[in-house]
């Protein structure tokens, strides 16, 4: 029996873990980063060890360090999550050599489908279907698996038609890969897809197949015993997705039938017997038209077990457990009941080709999401690695929760997600919140019209800026980022409020700061906020909207209000019909055309957060006086976020073409690409490779060719 059980993990999965721990009467054991050390996993853990340093590969990508971190804490059993080593056979080996239980397939089973290359190989002679096996010659490179790269054209004997995927062979999550829709491009896609796979997985071994484009992407989950019993707990349809990582999942598929769901089933199950699996797993495949593909099987729990959890009333890291002790599965499963739906909530700008966020996240919070972790939830449940306060960083992945709703059907359990998270209380970094919101009301999805493609084929009305530059139908690299303002910092935006969204905000947070400047006031403090001696001459009080610059640069949307405060009420311009109701520093409530809505309104650092029925708003007042600014010399590329720099790919006084890469930086274990604005000359180049640099760094000057 497990006493004391080690979670080498970190955030989400990491407090998912210690739940089922505490539910079987397990003590726990976190490890942590530098990055990490105030992070709420190490705080929840009965044990927590350090990690020296901040880096994945110097902590939680350290196998010597991690097996010590048991040994040291007294642990007894070790759960790997998933990411970071979960299906690294060495580490496994580690932790069996140590003597301690792992709680996951054997390193054999992970060995087998820790290879992608490999893992088709041995899927395809076991039956199960798979996209064509390379015939290409092959570039003879440490660590390569590619054909040449003047090999596959269009129409060429023996050759694939482009577009073409670079894969890595090893982890998951939609790193180390790349679209390929031109043989002039496949050598530059290849070297940025080792290099991202290095960084994540420690193995820069990557490999060509042909894409399937706006395919589905589904998966089936299987959980196997000791004993021979092999279960397919259904399908999951994971289509939604950007930079190859899904955002929304959910159980079952609107479009799996019957008899393709037993055809799935039974090609799962062929794949786990055929490596002699032990415990949960994941299969997943691709489904077009009557074509069915295996991807890969990834040997671990996968982030987005919660829906299957909620629609089979399983426990899925109790079995896992209860497995690794040995116990023996019942024969069948129980039946499925219900749908239900989850969503990745990330610290990222869609509108911003998907930049990575970090800073503080001030407030967290999802109202009718009381439950946190519970398995066997079947309303609606947040799993989150985040709590008020925390810090979001630039080493790790900036998922920040899972929101999952389940419900009799389909239809229910995608408005109850909906609604939740439109009322939810967000203020930080910018989110995809409102994205998920307008994709999970958007009537091509409610009609289960779901595919890879989606993203990019609703683009627009989605509020994406551009191709969307990851999908599995894009043509573009991912990680392309045009030199960033300084002050791009971005915000929250409306979903579906309609046009009164941001003016209403606007004017209950002008009426708010009244209040609190009334509140704070040494004299005349009975006086009410935005009081005017002079009725005719309004208080005036202007906001950047969201904080973020459009795609073409433009400087971000300003709102002006202009409003009095007299003894017959509120007059505010542009308002007519607007009654205010109440007004405190920290809600607003105003009528509007006999409609009355509360604005709950925070301040933080100067930047407001205007929460209403109507969205979410972000504004930066701007002062009335405004100090000084220092100006960025013309053509300046400044960098998104703080990271690393990978790659600098001119020198000064190099001549540079229009989106040529100028450098490259390493943040939130992803490659982000610099590119030139316009075709000019490298007048100024600041940075070198392996330099740390802050978020408004200028990294090199463009000079631009008149």
């Amino acid at each position: 029996m497990i006493t004391r059980l080690l979670v080498a993990n970190r955030g989400e999965i990491a407090r998912r873990v210690f739940r089922s721990c505490r539910d079987l009467g397990i003590e726990t054991v976190a490890v942590f980063s530098d990055a990490d050390a105030g992070a709420p996993h190490a705080a929840e853990a009965d044990h927590a060890v350090r990690l020296p340093g901040a880096r994945p590969a110097d902590t939680y990508l350290s196998i010597e360090k991690v097996v010590e971190a048991a040994r040291r804490s007294g642990a007894d059993a070790v759960h790997p999550g998933y990411g970071f080593l979960s299906e690294n056979a060495a580490f496994a080996r580690a932790v069996l050599d140590a003597g301690l239980t792992w709680v996951g397939p054997s390193p054999a089973s992970i060995a087998a489908m820790g290879s992608k290359i490999e893992a088709k190989a041995l899927m395809s002679a076991a039956g199960v279907p798979t996209l064509p096996s390379l015939t290409l010659p092959s570039l003879t490179l440490p660590g390569l698996t590619v054909p040449a790269a003047d090999s596959p054209t269009g129409g060429a004997a023996g050759g694939w038609p482009y577009p073409l995927l670079v894969k890595a062979s090893a982890g998951g999550g939609g790193r180390g890969m790349r679209i390929v829709r031109a043989p002039g491009d496949l050598g530059g896609a290849i070297e940025a897809a080792r290099r991202e796979a290095e960084s994540a997985f420690g193995d820069g071994t990557v490999f060509v197949e042909p894409l399937l484009e706006d395919a589905r992407h589904i998966e089936v989950q299987i959980l196997a015993d000791g004993h021979g019993t092999v279960w397919a707990l259904g399908e999951r349809e994971c289509s939604i997705q950007r930079r190859h990582q899904k955002v929304i999942e959910e159980a079952p598929s609107p479009a799996v039938s019957s008899e393709l769901r037993a055809r799935l089933c039974e090609a799962a199950v062929r794949a786990a017997r055929a490596i002699g699996y032990v415990g949960a797993g994941t299969v997943e495949f691709l489904v077009k038209d009557d074509t069915v593909a295996f991807l890969e099987m990834n040997t671990r729990l996968q982030v987005e077990h919660p829906v299957t959890e909620c629609v089979y009333g399983l426990d899925l890291v109790e079995l896992q457990i209860r497995i690794a002790e040995g116990a023996e599965l019942p024969p069948a499963p129980p039946e499925p009941r219900g749908h239900a739906v989850e969503v990745r909530l990330y610290a990222e700008d869609p509108a911003c080709d998907w930049r990575p966020q970090s800073g503080v996240l001030h407030r967290f919070d999802v109202p009718g999401a009381g439950v946190r972790f519970s398995p066997l939830s079947r309303g609606l449940r947040l799993d989150s690695g985040v709590e008020d306060g925390s810090e979001i960083g630039v080493h790790y992945d900036p998922m920040l929760a899972k929101v999952v709703a389940h419900g009799e059907t389909r239809a229910e359990a995608v408005r109850r997600l909906s609604g939740a998270l439109a009322r939810a209380r967000i203020h930080g970094p910018v989110t995809n919140r409102d994205l998920l919101v307008r994709v999970l009301r958007h009537e091509a999805f409610l009609a289960g019209e779901t595919d890879t493609g989606f993203l990019d084929r609703h683009a627009a009305v989605l509020g994406l800026t551009g191709p969307e530059s990851s999908g599995a139908g894009s043509g573009s690299d991912p990680g392309d980022l045009p030199g960033a303002p300084r002050d791009a910092e971005g915000g929250e935006t409306r979903h579906d409020a309609g046009a009164s969204a941001v003016p209403l905000s606007a004017l209950a947070a002008a009426l708010a700061q009244a209040a609190a400047n009334r509140a704070a006031a040494a004299v005349q403090a009975g006086l009410p906020g935005g009081w005017r001696n002079v009725p005719s001459q309004p208080q005036r009080v202007s906001f950047t909207v969201g904080g973020e610059r459009a795609g073409d640069g433009a400087d971000p949307a300003v709102w002006a209000v202009d409003y009095r405060l007299t003894r017959d009420g509120l007059r505010a311009e542009g308002f007519p019909d607007t009654v205010l109701v109440a007004a405190a520093p920290g809600e607003v409530v105003l009528e509007t055309s006999g409609v009355r809505r509360r604005f709950e309104v925070a301040r933080y650092d100067g930047v407001t957060y205007v929460d209403s029925s109507l969205g979410a708003v972000r504004l930066t007042p701007l002062p009335r006086l405004p100090e000084p600014v220092e100006h960025l010399a013309p053509g300046s590329l400044i960098a998104p976020m703080p990271g690393t720099v990978l790659r600098v790919g001119v020198e000064p006084g190099e001549p540079v073409a229009a989106g040529q890469v100028v450098v490259v930086l390493e943040a939130m274990k992803m490659e982000h690409r610099i590119t030139a604005p316009a075709e000019g000359t490298v007048k100024e180049l600041n940075v070198t490779p392996g330099r740390q640099v802050e978020a408004g760094a200028v990294l090199a000057v463009i000079e631009e060719r008149t």
